[in-house]
């Protein structure tokens, strides 16, 4: 297959800093859409995998798989994008399409594994996949997002994964009017969450270990603030909620929050702690409670939430940074100096 040597940043070891290293990308077949990278995110997740934390990296590795950017060419055989559309990338660009899941627009359930936008087998080049902090990205149609011209295209860029997270148990567990939903933690996560239940339509009640936050949670949305660590507070909501979004990746007392659901009330976790969270039975059983995990979203569903935060618009708080800031946004992010997601202008790194 023919490719084509680009400019990227990115990292050889987990002890290493990320740099600019020059990559291939398959050049465009019938059914692939070729996008000039305008914004990439920085997501947690980014960080984790360039560092090795999760145990699996192989590199080199490019990361980013919060993609906005523009098309620059297309395949003869593509239908649903041409030159000069605003597209997005979010954390997938295959699957199987073959099993039940993908079949059902659960792409990020394939049997298989999906391949995610960096770090994963690449079907058509062999190695792993490169992401989004890059200058440009070739993706399948089928896995291309369409972005509106009406928001800020930086801010959207988050969306491609912390949008859908959140969008994704949030109109699963069908929030909406007439709904008190916890969000737990504000952070690149949480903020969204805010945002998007409270679009949705439910009273938003956030819960904060850090009092700082609170003015700032009712600016994103929020109808009420709790601080998570005082008892008298967090037993005013007591069974009280319908559904509950944690976002919280740190160690954290689950059987608090589960305790502040009604009977039949769901909390649903998307943060990703790295040791188990204990959960005593009686706090599930006692009010015919469910404790759930959720990812991402599928295709179809990614475009809904694009469309949806377009309607409302929802976009990420973000904080603009070029290439070279990137090490230390990494940095920046592990002691949580960031309101709430850093982007990278990826006009940067063609100087």
């Amino acid at each position: 297959m023919e490719t084509k040597s680009i400019k990227a940043f990115g990292t050889v070891a987990a002890d290493a800093p990320l740099k600019t290293l020059d990559i291939k990308r398959r050049t465009v077949t019938a059914h692939d859409v070729e996008i000039e990278i305008l914004y990439c995110g920085i997501c947690h997740s980014d960080l984790h995998s360039a560092r090795n934390e999760w145990h699996g990296t192989t590199y080199p590795i490019v990361p980013g798989h919060e993609i906005v950017g523009r098309v620059t060419k297309v395949g003869d055989h593509v239908k649903k994008f041409k030159v000069g559309d605003l597209a997005g990338v979010g954390c997938m660009v295959d699957s199987c399409r073959e099993c039940e899941h993908c079949k059902e627009d659960l792409e990020q359930f394939c049997d298989s594994g999906s391949t995610l936008t960096f770090d994963s087998p690449d079907k058509h080049l062999g190695g792993q996949t490169f992401g989004g902090y890059s200058e440009s990205v070739v993706v399948d149609e089928n896995f291309v997002l369409r972005i509106s011209d009406k928001l800020n295209l930086a801010g959207v860029a988050p969306l491609l994964c912390a949008g859908i997270t959140t969008y994704s148990p949030l109109k699963h567990w069908k929030v909406g009017p007439g709904q008190k939903v916890g969000i737990v933690g504000i952070g690149g996560l949480g903020h969204m969450g805010i945002k998007i239940a409270k679009a949705m339509g439910a009273h938003v009640v956030v819960f904060t270990t850090s009092l700082s936050k609170t003015e700032d949670a009712k600016r994103l949305g929020a109808d009420e603030v709790v601080l998570s660590t005082d008892p008298e507070e967090m037993k005013k909501h007591a069974k009280s909620l319908h559904f509950i979004l944690d976002c919280v990746s740190a160690q954290h007392d689950i059987d608090a929050y589960l305790n502040l659901l009604r009977v039949d009330g769901t909390l649903t976790l998307v943060g990703a702690p790295m040791d188990p969270l204990p959960v005593t039975s009686f706090s599930l059983i006692l009010g015919r409670r469910s404790f759930s995990g959720s990812l991402i979203g599928g295709i179809a569903e990614t475009q809904e939430m694009l469309d949806f935060c377009a309607k409302h618009n929802i976009i990420a708080d973000i904080e603009l940074i070029g290439v070279n800031d990137v090490n230390n946004a990494y940095e920046r992010l592990l002691k949580g100096d960031i309101k709430y997601r850093f982007v990278i202008d990826m006009a940067s790194l063609k100087n």
